[in-house]
């Protein structure tokens, strides 16, 4: 599949026009200059044609080892890789000083290139297309990123570079289905489709506060600096998924932006990368919680990670810069202690230490991260449940409710992804919660669910002597 890359100066609409050729609003998008920093995929169309198209942090005129050289330097890797660039101008600005050296560093290379002059709805735009022919790529072509004016332009410009028949490739930011189990099927487990196929990879996020190594360590596992990485903290501000492979099998590593106290939060775009990460959240199957070894455990990543089993996704505990820990036994109990005190309603959940930075432990992540994604899809029949349930009310009995003792009738296992139960009791409204987490951890232990978010939902069963209406 052909890859076009859009190019340009800070703030001439590429993250709009990235968006408008995805349909989608997955690149962040404000009037603020700089906003997009890494390198962002995704599955372009214009009608029939599809294509590559990649969104490209804004040039910048920096050679040194600042920020801005650092995206510059993206930017460039970027238009190596592509068949086609597409530079932006902003029509309504007309051609600045910037835009003249970007293109000339542009015609130094070998990729071709497309000018479009963004912003030319209206007339404003008039006399800054006419600047863009002293770029000296030939004819530009007038674009509204914003409104979607001049597609077809762009898609006759970009007919010679796209082959006729593209390869089907999935977006990075596909959903995958939720698997639903029919109530009816009481017979034998169904397992859900393995992760790590080329048809479904394995959707894995890394979250975190700021600065804790999450972009380090997706540099790692691709062994390249396709991230950005800096000692400054919150240079991620999109959630970038990038596709690779591991022992044969898919992953769609998902690296997001770092997650503060929303009382620190004040400025818009940060809000709009928070907003980016939870979504990155929802999209994902299993999320790698990733903690600076030295500072384990803030109040911030307990919030983070209830946020994640509230979605109902598959959690992993990593603590970074393990090499830096002086005493690692006592460091890893207080840890453990600290995730039993204030995450009960996840007992078991897996715990890796790790180094990004020099390499360790990577393998056992995503060992870690395929079993419990297993655990996550298990499937267990209605006969191995309400056997289990038969043993669960000798042991413990249900309490009494309006001097009539609640009966259990039956459970099943309404879905999976996570595990989710429907129990039907008499008085169903009455079960003390007590008894149901008396039931969701025997649930844990017995069927080896330790680890991930388990659903227990209590319904009223029906009444075979009331009249139907």
């Amino acid at each position: 599949m052909a890859i076009v890359a859009i190019v340009g100066r800070p703030n001439v609409g590429k993250s709009t026009l990235f968006n408008r050729l995805v349909g989608k609003r997955l690149a962040i998008v404000d009037d603020t200059p700089g906003v997009t920093r890494d390198r962002r995929e995704g599955e372009g169309r214009i009608a029939d044609m599809k294509f590559r198209v990649l969104d490209t942090a804004g040039f910048e005129d920096a050679y040194d080892d600042s920020l801005e050289a650092r995206m510059r330097r993206q930017t460039e890797r970027a238009i190596q890789e592509a068949d086609v660039a597409l530079l932006l101008i902003d029509a309504r600005a007309g051609v600045t000083p910037l835009d003249e050296k970007f293109a000339a560093l542009l015609r130094k290379g070998n990729t071709p290139v497309l000018l479009l002059a963004n912003k030319c709805e209206g007339k404003a735009g008039q006399p800054g297309l006419l600047e863009a022919y002293s770029l000296g790529y030939g004819d530009p072509i007038p674009f509204s990123a914003e409104h979607g004016e001049g597609l077809s332009e762009l898609y006759d410009a970009l007919e010679p570079f796209i082959p006729d028949d593209p390869k089907e490739i999935g977006s990075a930011e596909a959903i995958l289905p939720e698997i639903d189990i029919d109530l009816t099927d009481e017979d034998a487990e169904v397992e859900a489709p393995e992760a790590g196929t080329p048809e479904r990879p394995l959707q894995l996020a890394i979250v975190g506060r700021p600065n804790v190594g999450k972009s380090t360590l997706i540099n790692r596992y691709l062994g390249e600096d396709r991230l950005l990485t800096g000692p400054e903290a919150g240079i991620t501000r999109d959630s970038i998924a990038v596709d690779w492979e591991w022992k044969g099998k898919r992953v769609r590593l998902i690296d997001t932006a770092g997650l503060r106290k929303r009382a620190r939060v004040s400025e818009k775009v940060e809000k709009l990368s928070a907003a980016d990460t939870r979504r990155a959240v929802d999209f994902a199957e299993v999320v790698v919680l990733l903690l600076d070894a030295q500072e384990l455990l803030e109040k911030q990543d307990l919030t983070i990670a209830r946020q994640v089993i509230d979605e109902g996704r598959a959690l992993i505990i990593a603590a970074n810069k393990w090499d830096a820990v002086e005493d690692k036994q006592e460091t890893l109990t207080k840890l453990r202690e600290r995730l039993q005190i204030s995450l009960t309603q996840l007992k078991g959940v897996p715990v890796v230490t790790l180094s990004a930075k020099e390499g360790r432990n990577l393998d056992k992540l995503l060992s870690e991260a395929f079993r419990i994604h297993k655990l996550w899809n298990k499937r267990i029949s209605t006969a191995k449940l309400n056997g289990w349930l038969q043993g669960m009310v000798a042991a413990h009995a249900p309490p009494l409710s309006k001097g009539r003792r609640i009966k259990l009738r039956y459970v099943t296992q309404a879905k999976t992804r996570p595990p989710t139960f429907a129990l039907f009791a008499s008085q169903a409204e009455s079960l003390p919660e007590s008894y149901i987490r008396y039931l969701v951890n025997g649930l844990r232990e017995d069927f080896g669910l330790e680890g991930v978010p388990l659903r227990l939902h209590v319904r009223q069963g029906k009444n075979p002597y009331q009249p139907k209406r």
